[in-house]
């Protein structure tokens, strides 16, 4: 039980698109990312998941729509449903999924993470 340093974590990544995870209550990961360029079409069939945009501008894609998340903002992605982050500058997020969360959904990309690092 001890405060959690956002910008201090932040500081820690230095690569793009390998979320990190910072804090867990009740079966919840708190994720970080630092995230910049195109991501891939994916869906997590069972599991929501959240978007809080700290720094820089999201853009969540869905098939018929875009939607900008803004620092201060967030987005919940309801499960099943496709989407693509995209940033266009560097932008920092926090994620909220459960601790079961492929963060590609499955999908294989050079991108996907099998192991998600605590820092």
């Amino acid at each position: 039980m001890q405060p959690i340093d956002l910008n201090e974590k932040f500081d820690a990544i230095t690569d793009r698109w390998n979320p990190r995870i910072v804090a867990s209550l009740n079966g919840q990961d708190v994720k970080l990312a630092k995230i910049e360029g195109d991501f891939v079409w994916h869906a997590h069939d069972e599991e929501d998941e959240m978007f809080y945009v700290v720094k820089g501008r999201l853009e969540l894609h869905f098939r018929g729509k875009v939607e900008v998340v803004l620092p201060g903002q967030m987005i919940v992605v309801p499960k099943g449903v496709e989407h693509k982050p995209l940033a266009t500058e560097e932008t920092w997020i926090m994620l909220f999924e459960p601790e079961s969360t492929d963060h590609t959904g499955g999908v294989e990309t050079p991108l996907r993470q099998q192991q998600i690092e605590r820092i």
